[in-house]
């Protein structure tokens, strides 16, 4: 298991942007991928982003594609979501995991992760 602590979340503007950092314990952080979801008021959690232990392949939602960016920095244990053209839609908790390798399946479904944050608030007025 991972501990893991999410930063970052905030009232933005439409359109603004910001970026989220995830930051890992332990010394085995460049042997897990990554991801992050969101859970907006009411709704299931959903995959927003996920990325591969080295950071050479990612995984995006079709509704975040081209407007967030996915990555990480070994050295520092993190992983980061860089959130631009932010919408209202984009209102949610995001919370970042991490993905236990002896769990079959893709990253985008939520089982495969054995970690989670706690989650940051991002709050999108329009």
């Amino acid at each position: 298991q991972v501990q893991l602590v999410e930063s970052g979340g905030g009232l933005v503007q439409a359109g603004g942007s910001l970026r989220l950092s995830c930051a890992a314990s332990g010394r085995t952080f460049s042997s897990y991928g990554m991801g992050w979801f969101r859970q907006a008021q009411g709704k299931e959690r959903e995959f927003v982003a996920a990325i591969n232990t080295s950071g050479g392949t990612t995984y995006y939602a079709d509704s975040v594609n081209g407007r967030f960016t996915i990555s990480r920095d070994n050295a520092r244990t993190t992983v980061y979501l860089q959130m631009n053209s932010l919408k209202p839609e984009d209102t949610a908790v995001y919370y970042c995991a991490a993905r236990d390798l002896r769990v079959a399946g893709t990253y985008l479904a939520p089982h495969v992760y054995g970690s989670w944050g706690q989650g940051t608030q991002v709050t999108v007025s329009s």
